[in-house]
């Protein structure tokens, strides 16, 4: 079959397809630490952060985070051009911790020193539901008429015994309600969501899906494998049994399942995710990245389905 919204046989809405068509080409994100803080950790809403987050804030993979922010920007492109010498355009992702838990002249002051850099198309940016202050959206619409603006918000799960277990520290309605005051100033949304968190079962984590694409006007997702890493506090769940990391079999059919749940035209940033190598304690399959991926497809295939099979928007959706 051919998936509407795919030029190379994926049955799910892709982050590349969704790049060449609004860009007219390959795109590349390119992650910048900001140098923000986030308020679970800080004290202004807790302390300690949430118990899957490594020191980095999930920022492992930036090069060079301590730089100033201009040379983070040509570090992360020149090593970019080492694999892809044509690349030309470029979306800067602040990557982590909380990219608007800041007063909004620090937030201009800092996306200012990038956002104009050669090439720049777009600004992605991940934060908290509880750091979107109207003046921060209200800055956020102005870029927004200049070039592509997407919010990543970390809402991870929508069970408040899940979210008080991970201490992440904010509620699903706080999530909700952030959602629609961005979609007011037309600013497009990307949902992360991890698969595999504490006491959550695969049947909760469809749900999770299943609550986001009817309760909030979403462009984007991202499903994440729940890593565990060392030296973070999710290892005392890991230790007394409460912690059960997937195997990739439940995996795969977990993503499947929630993908048929989701409309075709949120775009699917990503049905897996990366960890530092070092310092990932499990689940080790995860590491193989392109066999998940192929797996994922297989299954879909298997299964002659896609992305939207059973939208959860539709009128005659059946839960």
């Amino acid at each position: 079959m051919t998936f509407i919204y795919s030029n190379d046989h994926k049955r799910y809405h892709t982050w590349n397809y969704f790049l060449r068509e609004r860009f007219g080409g390959k795109v590349f994100k390119v992650p910048i630490d900001g140098g923000f803080d986030c308020p679970n950790r800080d004290g202004t809403v807790a302390k300690g952060g949430c118990t899957f987050c490594s020191v980095s804030g999930s920022g492992d993979m930036i090069i060079a985070p301590t730089d100033p922010l201009p040379e983070q920007f040509v570090k992360e492109v020149d090593a970019m051009h080492q694999k892809w010498p044509s690349a030309q355009q470029f979306l800067i992702y602040f990557q982590n911790f909380t990219n608007t838990h800041a007063p909004v002249e620090i937030i201009k002051e800092r996306y200012e020193q990038v956002i104009h850099q050669p090439g720049v198309v777009g600004l992605c940016i991940g934060t908290r539901p509880d750091c979107l202050p109207e003046e921060t959206i209200d800055y956020l619409a102005e870029i927004n008429e200049q070039m592509y603006v997407l919010v990543e918000l970390g809402l991870q799960t929508t069970y408040e015994e899940t979210s008080d277990r991970i201490n992440r520290a904010h509620t699903y309605a706080c999530y909700v309600d952030a959602v629609e005051r961005l979609r007011k100033r037309n600013i497009e949304v990307c949902v992360h969501l991890i698969n595999g968190l504490p006491g959550e079962t695969p049947e909760m984590m469809v749900e999770n899906v299943r609550r986001v694409v009817k309760d909030t006007d979403i462009q984007g997702m991202k499903l994440h494998l729940m890593h565990l890493i060392k030296n973070t506090k999710m290892i005392q769940d890991y230790e007394n049994g409460t912690l059960k990391l997937m195997d990739k079999d439940t995996y795969v059919k977990t993503i499947c399942d929630q993908l048929e749940l989701i409309p075709p035209e949120i775009v699917i940033q990503r049905v897996t995710g990366d960890a530092p190598w070092d310092s990932l304690i499990g689940p080790m399959w995860s590491r193989q990245k392109w066999e998940v991926l192929n797996a994922i497809d297989e299954e879909l295939v298997r299964r002659d389905s896609y992305q939207g099979k059973y939208n959860a928007r539709e009128e005659n959706y059946h839960a």
